[in-house]
Order: structure tokens, then sequence, then C-alpha cells
């Protein structure tokens, strides 16, 4: 038998190396539950999946909300099924989660007035407003009572906005439901428009919230 030399057989050894990374690789692109990691920003991280209502959500991305050159807080998406554009993701069915991390002390009462407005900025004209005002409402003043007194969202608090269908809307402020359930199912859109409307609170947000953009971790909340 022909023995083969030392530079021939490294060859084939790397050639075996190569086909198996290629096919690591194939089943990672191939299966999406492979390619999601945990995303951490600072004191923020976004674990690949949560349970909302006994269904399993996956982290379709997350990011940091600047405001004023400063980090506010970090925020991510998850939903049943991977999703690139606002379209799909208004439209996506199943229960769904957008869950906020605050990487700086923040005015409770002052975020919810943010949240409203944003809502209100990303309201298409000559949309039924019967479905999201009572809504919108509702939350304004769960914010205001919650964090009566200028009392803050310190680093490192949740929030967590689930919509759950045939339930509503409910928001959870450290994993404890804050407010009533708003019931409406079209509010929901409305308070993801927020992130994903057409004048977001943060566009880079809303690119790195749709899986659009590899989010960059925070090195520490400013």
């Amino acid at each position: 038998m022909k023995q083969i030399g030392t530079s021939q057989a490294w060859r084939v050894k790397l050639a075996r190396v190569g086909r198996s990374m290629g096919l690591v690789l194939a089943i990672a692109m191939a299966d999406p539950v492979v390619q999601a990691q945990n995303v951490t920003f600072g004191p923020a991280t976004f674990t690949k999946s949560v349970e909302v209502a006994d269904s399993a959500l996956n982290l379709n991305g997350a990011g940091i909300r600047y405001r004023f050159g400063f980090k506010v807080y970090a925020a991510g998406l998850y939903l049943q099924n991977k999703v690139t554009t606002p379209e799909a993701a208004l439209s996506a069915s199943g229960p769904k989660r957008i869950h906020l991390v605050m990487l700086r002390d923040v005015d409770g009462a002052e975020l919810g007035k943010l949240f409203v407005r944003g809502i209100e900025n990303n309201t298409p004209k000559g949309e039924d407003l019967s479905k999201i005002v009572p809504g919108t409402s509702r939350m304004g003043d769960a914010f205001a009572q919650v964090f009566a007194g200028g009392k803050k969202l310190g680093v490192g608090e949740t929030l967590a906005l689930d919509f759950v269908p045939g339930v509503g809307t409910s928001m959870s402020h450290n994993g404890k439901q804050v407010g009533e359930t708003i019931k409406e199912p079209q509010f929901y859109v409305a308070l993801m428009r927020l992130w994903l409307g057409q004048d977001p609170a943060d566009r880079q947000l809303k690119e790195a919230m749709l899986g659009q953009t590899a989010p960059a971790p925070a090195k520490a909340a400013i």
C-alpha cells in the first residue's frame, strides 16, 4: 500500500474537518433554535426563549433605546416565529411579549407619558380609535398610580408587556402585574407600533428588535 506523505495526510484531515464544520453550519442555519442565543446589555439579559400563557416564545431581536445620547433601557421582542418586517410582527398570531430592562434610573410616570405619546404618534390616520384610546388611557393611569410621587424605575428593573389572544394586554413590573388587563387586541398592535411604527422611539432599536441588525452589547449603563 502506498504511504501517504505528511503534507498530504494533513490535507486529508483538514478536508474532513471542513466537511464536518460545513455540516454543523448547515444544521445551525436550518434550525433557528440553534442560532438563537441569549443577548446581554450590561444588567439586561434577554434569554433566547420565554413562556407566555403556556406558549414558548423566541427572542426575535433586542437592542438599546437611546435618548439624547444616553442609554435608557434595553428592549426585546418575543414571538412564536421569527419575523424581519414591522408588518409581519404586527400581524403575528399567538402570544407576544415586549420586555424592557432599565439601563438607568427612569421616572416611571414620565416613561408612561412617553408611551402614550408614542402610541398617538404611530396610530395611522383614519384608524378606529375606539379600540385604542381606552387602553391607552388605562395604561397611562397604571403608570401614574404605580410610579406616583416621582418614583423611579431603577437600573435592572423590568417591564413586561404581554399579549395573549382572547385575554388581552397586561403589563408587569418586576414580574408583578400592574393595572388591569386591556382586552381590545387592537391596543397591543398600537403598543407595538411605539417601537416598530413609522415614527418609532428609536430607529436603531426598531431594526434590532426585528433582527435586522446584530445587537452590540452595552459595556455599562451611562
